[in-house]
C-alpha cells in the first residue's frame, strides 16, 4: 500500500502523540462558560499540557482550530447564546454599573449557562459512558460549581483555574477566611487602604455574597448536579458541590502580585498571571505595513470578544469617529463590520486583530481597552498606556488598579463625548509620565522566580504525580467561621473568667455572712440562760 506525503506526515503525527500519550496522563478540561476571551486564555493551558505529552478531552464551546492525535472536545453545541440573554445594548447603557447588579449578574449567567451546557446532548452522552478514566480533572473557576461532580464521577483530583483573579469563596475552599478589613470584596473599586464607611460596605457586600452563595447560589448548582448526573449512580450518594469546592488541591490564579493588593495565601493558592503571553509573532503583511508608517505612533483600540464596537450607539461612534480623524497617530480598530464607510484616512479597521502582538509592536503608543483580565495584562506586560472604558464585572475595578498605578486614565462609557475622549487621549498622548510608568508596571509584571505557565504546569503535574495534594490547604476548611476566628475559644475563656468571678463573688458572700451570723446566735441563745440564772440565784 502507498501513501501520499500529507498521510505519511498524519501518521507519523499520530504515532508520535501515541508515544507521548504514553508517558502522559489523561485530563478532563472543563470550560463550559462560552465567553471566547476566557477560552482563548485556557487553551494556552490545553495547548501547553498537549505539548508535554498529556491526553485531553475538553468539554467546550469552541471547536479546535487545528488536529491533534492527543486532543478530543465534547462540544456544546449550540452554545449558550449570551447575546439574547443578556443583550448588549443592556451593557452599552450601563444596566452593569451597581455592585448589586454585577452580583446578580454572575449567578444569574453562571446558573443559566451550567443548565444550558449540562442538559445539552454531547455532554449527556458523555457522562454516561463508562469507558474512559481520566487521572485528573481541570475546571475553569468560574460560575459552573456543578461541573465539579465529574472528579466524583472519575474520583479524579481536581485543578481548578481562576479566570477573573481572586474571589472570596476561593479562599474559603482553600482553608482561608478573607480578613475583610483590608481584601476588599472583588467587585468593589476599593483598594486596600480602606476608610471606616468603606470596611462598612465591604463587610455587607461580602457578608451578603457569602450568604447568598451559601443558602441559595450553591444549592442550585447541587440541584442542577443531582439532576444532570442522575445516571451515573443514586443522587443520595453525591457529594454537596460544596464538598467538592473544599476538595480542589490546587487552585490557579490569574492574578499577579505586582497589580493586585497583597492578601493572605496558602500553598495551594498560585498565581499564574500573564501564563498566557508568548514572545510577539510576525504580524499579517497589511497591518506590519500600517504600523511601520506609524511615524508618530499608533493607538490600538479593541472592547474585547464580547462587546462590539460595530454595536456602539451612533452617538458615541460619531464621537470615536471625529476624535480619531483630527490625530497625528494612526488608529488600528477592531470593528466588526469592515466594510462601514466613512472610516477617516487614518483609521484601519479588521473584524480580528492579534491584540499581544499588536501591542508590542514599537510604534503602539495607546491601547484602548474595555478593561477586562486578559487585554488588560497584555498592555501591562508590552508596556503601553491605556484608556480603560469599561462596562461590567472585573474592568472597572481593573481600571482603578491602573489608573492608581499611574499609567492608564478611565473614562466611563456614558461620558464618551468629543471634548471628554479628546482630552483623555491627548493628556496619555502628551504627558511622558503615562509611558514612564506604563514600562515600570512591564518590569514589574515580568520580574517572576518562574514563568507563570511554567508554574501552572509544574503544579497540575504535581498533582497528577501525588494523585491529589489535601496537604497544600488547611484544615481550617473544615472550621466554621467562629472556629476560625477563635470565637468559641474566646468565649470559653471569657465564660470561664466570668463564672470565675461570680464564684469569687459568692464565695466572698457567703464567707461574709458566716463571720457575721455566729455572733448573732451567741447573743440570742445567752440572753435567756443569763436570765435563768439570775432567777437561780434570787431563789
Amino acid at each position: 500500500m502507498h501513501f501520499t506525503p500529507v498521510q505519511c506526515l498524519l501518521l507519523a503525527l499520530l504515532a508520535f502523540g501515541c508515544i507521548l500519550g504514553a508517558s502522559g496522563s489523561k485530563i478532563l478540561v472543563l470550560v463550559p462558560f462560552p465567553a471566547p476571551s476566557h477560552w482563548l486564555w485556557l487553551d494556552h493551558f490545553v495547548q501547553e499540557l498537549l505539548q508535554r505529552g498529556h491526553q485531553i478531552t475538553a468539554i467546550t464551546n469552541f471547536p479546535a482550530k487545528t488536529f491533534h492525535p492527543n486532543y478530543t472536545e465534547i462540544l456544546i453545541d449550540p452554545p449558550y447564546d449570551i447575546p439574547h440573554y443578556f443583550p448588549i445594548s443592556d451593557i452599552f447603557s450601563s444596566k452593569y454599573s451597581s455592585d448589586w447588579s454585577n452580583l446578580v449578574l454572575y449567578w444569574k449567567a453562571g446558573l443559566a449557562t451550567t443548565q444550558h451546557a449540562l442538559e445539552n446532548a454531547n455532554v449527556q452522552q458523555f457522562i454516561e459512558q463508562d469507558d474512559t478514566d481520566f487521572d485528573l480533572v481541570i475546571s475553569e473557576q468560574f460560575y459552573q460549581e456543578a461541573f465539579l461532580m465529574f472528579a466524583h464521577k472519575y474520583r479524579a483530583p481536581i485543578v481548578t483555574i481562576g479566570t477573573l483573579g481572586y474571589a472570596d469563596y476561593m479562599d474559603r475552599a482553600m482553608g482561608l477566611l478573607t480578613p475583610w478589613s483590608f481584601v476588599p470584596h472583588p467587585i468593589l473599586l476599593y483598594v486596600d487602604e480602606m476608610s471606616f464607611s468603606q470596611r462598612c460596605y465591604n463587610f455587607l457586600i461580602s457578608a451578603t455574597d457569602a450568604l447568598i452563595r451559601k443558602y441559595y447560589y450553591l444549592p442550585k448548582q447541587d440541584k442542577l448536579a443531582k439532576k444532570y448526573f442522575a445516571s451515573i449512580e443514586g443522587p443520595e450518594s453525591f457529594p454537596s458541590v460544596h464538598e467538592l469546592e473544599k476538595s480542589i488541591s490546587v487552585m490557579l490564579i490569574n492574578s499577579h502580585v505586582s497589580t493586585s493588593s497583597p492578601r493572605p495565601t496558602i500553598s495551594g493558592l498560585v498565581n499564574v498571571a500573564g501564563a498566557h503571553i508568548k514572545p510577539e509573532n510576525p504580524l499579517p503583511e497589511d497591518i506590519e505595513r500600517f504600523l511601520d508608517n506609524a511615524s508618530e505612533g499608533a493607538i490600538f483600540f479593541s472592547l474585547g470578544s464580547y462587546v462590539k464596537s460595530s454595536d456602539m450607539p451612533k452617538d458615541k461612534l460619531k464621537a470615536f469617529f471625529e476624535v480619531f480623524r483630527n490625530l497625528k497617530q494612526k488608529v488600528l480598530w477592531k470593528f466588526e463590520d469592515e466594510i462601514m464607510v466613512n472610516v477617516p484616512k487614518n483609521v484601519m479597521v479588521r473584524k480580528w486583530l492579534p491584540q499581544s502582538d499588536i501591542l508590542a509592536h514599537r510604534n503602539i503608543v495607546l491601547f484602548i481597552t474595555h478593561g477586562g483580565m486578559f487585554g488588560s495584562q497584555e498592555g501591562i506586560y508590552r508596556g503601553v498606556p491605556m484608556l480603560f472604558i469599561p462596562f461590567y464585572g472585573d474592568q472597572h475595578r481593573n481600571a482603578l488598579k491602573a489608573e492608581r498605578a499611574g499609567y492608564a486614565l478611565t473614562l466611563n462609557f456614558a461620558d464618551v463625548n468629543i471634548i471628554t475622549l479628546g482630552s483623555r487621549i491627548n493628556e496619555l498622548l502628551t504627558n511622558p509620565t503615562y509611558t514612564r510608568l506604563a514600562r515600570k508596571a512591564s518590569e514589574l509584571f515580568r520580574d517572576n522566580l518562574v514563568p507563570p505557565m511554567d508554574e501552572a504546569m509544574h503544579w497540575i503535574e504535581y498533582v497528577i504525580r501525588h494523585k491529589g495534594a489535601k496537604h497544600l490547604k488547611a484544615s481550617a476548611v473544615d472550621h466554621s467561621w467562629w472556629q476560625y476566628l477563635m470565637w468559641d475559644v474566646i468565649a470559653f475563656y471569657i465564660g470561664a473568667v466570668v463564672l470565675t468571678i461570680w464564684i469569687v463573688c459568692r464565695t466572698l458572700r457567703a464567707f461574709r455572712s458566716a463571720k457575721h451570723k455566729p455572733k448573732e446566735q451567741k447573743r440570742n441563745v445567752l440572753t435567756p440562760k443569763s436570765k435563768t440564772t439570775k432567777k437561780v440565784k434570787n431563789n
